[in-house]
């Protein structure tokens, strides 16, 4: 609520005045020689966490992100032995593994890795990588998890690998999850798994791709409204009962993707996106992909009866039934997906 200004107060705000303008003027000055070189941006709320980021549209290179967890000794059987295998970092111990991956004809002979960072706490096993095959990846087995462990260990998950099911009553979405990216995200993923159930998870916002973006994901270049809404995307929890939620740091690699499954924030709350998000820039952690034949799933549910809410003052379609979800690792015969 406001209230009356004193005279007092009058005669400062003529002051503030001048001084107001002198430095309009100063500025304007300034913008006409500099508005040339200086690139366009605005910022939009999505909601309280989502964002729009303004500006250049053009897509940025995929950073080729390979990461894994501190503090964390995986167990599994050696597929190279790092007393003979050392490298200067984390990344180049991930990518060793990734590498493997690389023949479309057979699976990855390396699934974990393990490298020794601490040069204090490593000595002379400084630098050592080992590269190794868990006997199941989804269910990885850790020796040791402490914050005095040495190690810092990741998994890769190559073609067919890694890949989950979201079970919804208008069919299944299965997702391949990136551990190479999102190593935290994913952590909480396979224990979310092994719960085996989900009480508690669900699709609770949906919103279609409109007239603001192609079947392909694609945005229409001067379509009416710009960037949404619709945002193109439908959002939930994976939150269950079960499972004490803890905050998952930021783990940005890539932009939003049609077929990106990202936390909203830092979870509980995700969504998938429906389109190419590239004005989002890298501001999201996606931790997994949905398989482009799933897609049609994801767009039916989007195409659901809502509501119509304000999420910090963004006008947001909400379903009118919450849609319950069940996770579940997929059988040994969809194994070739």
């Amino acid at each position: 609520m406001g209230r009356r200004q004193t005279d007092s107060e009058l005669s400062r705000l003529a002051v503030l005045i001048i001084f107001v303008l002198g430095c309009i003027s100063f500025f304007m000055f300034y913008f006409c020689f500099s508005v040339g070189y200086k690139p366009s941006t605005s910022h939009v709320s999505l909601d309280s966490t989502l964002s729009f980021s303004g500006g250049d549209q053009e897509e940025e290179e995929e950073e080729r992100c390979c990461r894994g967890i501190e503090h964390l000794e995986l167990w599994g059987d050696a597929v190279k032995w790092g007393a003979n295998f050392k490298v200067n970092s984390s990344k180049e111990c991930c990518m060793a593994c990734k590498d493997t991956c690389e023949a479309e004809d057979r699976p990855c002979s390396c699934d974990s890795w393990v490298f020794c960072g601490d040069k204090q706490a490593c000595g002379s096993r400084f630098g050592e990588c080992w590269l190794k095959k868990q006997k199941d990846a989804l269910e990885p087995n850790p020796r040791d998890a402490r914050d005095q462990v040495m190690w810092t260990s990741g998994l890769i998950f190559g073609k067919g690998e890694g890949i989950v099911r979201l079970e919804t009553e208008y069919g299944t979405l299965h997702v391949k999850l990136l551990p190479d990216s999102a190593p935290l995200s994913v952590a909480y993923m396979l224990e979310l798994l092994a719960s085996r159930h989900c009480v508690g998870c669900q699709f609770h916002r949906a919103e279609s791709r409109g007239t603001h973006w192609d079947t392909e994901g694609n945005h229409i270049e001067n379509a009416p409204g710009g960037y949404g809404p619709p945002f193109a995307l439908i959002q939930g929890s994976l939150e269950t009962h079960s499972i004490t939620f803890k905050e998952i740091p930021l783990e940005v690699c890539s932009t939003i993707r049609r077929g990106s499954v990202a936390w909203v924030g830092s979870g509980p709350e995700f969504f998938i996106s429906l389109a190419n998000h590239n004005e989002w820039k890298k501001v999201y952690t996606v931790f997994g992909i949905v398989l482009p034949e799933d897609m049609a799933i994801a767009e039916r549910i989007a195409r659901l009866p809502t509501k119509q809410e304000v999420w910090s003052n963004v006008n947001v379609s909400v379903l009118e039934k919450p849609i319950p979800l069940r996770f579940r690792r997929i059988s040994t015969s969809q194994a070739t997906l």
